[in-house]
């Protein structure tokens, strides 16, 4: 089978986000207004604790300090009757001590608080598994000092995927997100770039990489995002608040995806 290079385009945005290994605060409040409910919830098949966070925005002009929305009734459900609680811990988080999702399955998310009740589902997608993470010479870097980051994967052609990727270098998490889908690999053998110009990789940075298993609407959620920035600081691309799965709607997302990690360092 030919192999087919692919660009995954990126984009740099700030959220606040709790991801399944609880790492960097990332800042997803676009629009410029202030005291929106913030929802972000993952759900992920790998056993452990879930992490669902709510806040409130602030204009994205003023300072990275969300306030968090306490005393909330959060649980999540799926399809087969089984439901779980989450409780508040620290404030604004909410966490079950022992969860694993699986695939195939949907999840609802309810939250109440404010005397509203707020609802989303996503459904899990299956696992395809990440070949490997390699590395090569920057394309853009002139004096070939710097490095890109390639992930390598065979798309299955039964199913239209989505995929997200977390990229850390020397356990930092870079400042931008990564989501393509395969309408344009399905069935192929794809090698992409995490093209990432905001932070340098060299010889001897340790890089991970989480590889997420998206469903259409999470994928919507952080393309939306990516075009907006691909429009460049002050470009033609108004903030604006991306799609939410989320009802009624409010500020941020659910998600239920498988996730896999791969750590490499690079040659």
């Amino acid at each position: 089978m030919r192999m087919k290079n692919i660009k995954i385009y990126i984009a740099t945005l700030v959220i606040a986000a709790v991801s399944i290994s609880c790492n960097k605060v990332i800042d997803l409040k676009l629009a410029n207004n202030s005291g929106k409910l913030v929802i972000e919830g993952n759900i992920t098949n790998v056993s452990g604790p879930q992490f669902i966070t709510l806040s409130r925005n602030v204009p994205f002009t003023s300072t990275n300090t969300y306030p968090p929305v306490s005393g909330a009734i959060v649980t999540v459900s799926d399809d087969e009757g089984h439901t779980y609680p989450f409780s508040e811990d620290p404030n604004g988080t909410y966490t079950t001590p022992q969860m694993a999702g699986i695939a195939g399955r949907t999840y609802k998310m309810t939250v109440v608080t404010g005397g509203v009740t707020y609802t989303a589902t996503s459904v899990m997608p299956a696992t395809v598994p990440i070949d490997s993470v390699t590395s090569k010479n920057n394309d853009f870097d002139p004096k070939k000092n710097r490095k890109e980051v390639t992930i390598h994967l065979q798309d299955p052609s039964d199913v239209a995927n989505q995929y997200r990727f977390v990229l850390w270098v020397n356990s930092v998490q870079v400042d931008a997100i990564f989501a393509f889908d395969d309408e344009f690999t399905n069935g192929r053998y794809v090698n992409g770039d995490l093209v990432e110009n905001a932070t340098d990789i060299y010889p001897g940075d340790s890089v991970r990489v989480e590889m997420q298993c998206i469903d259409k609407p999470i994928f919507t959620y952080w393309v939306t995002l990516m075009n907006q920035q691909l429009g460049g600081p002050g470009g033609g691309v108004a903030p604006s608040n991306p799609p939410s799965n989320i009802s009624p709607a409010c500020l941020g997302y659910f998600s239920a995806h498988t996730t896999q990690t791969v750590s490499i360092v690079v040659k």
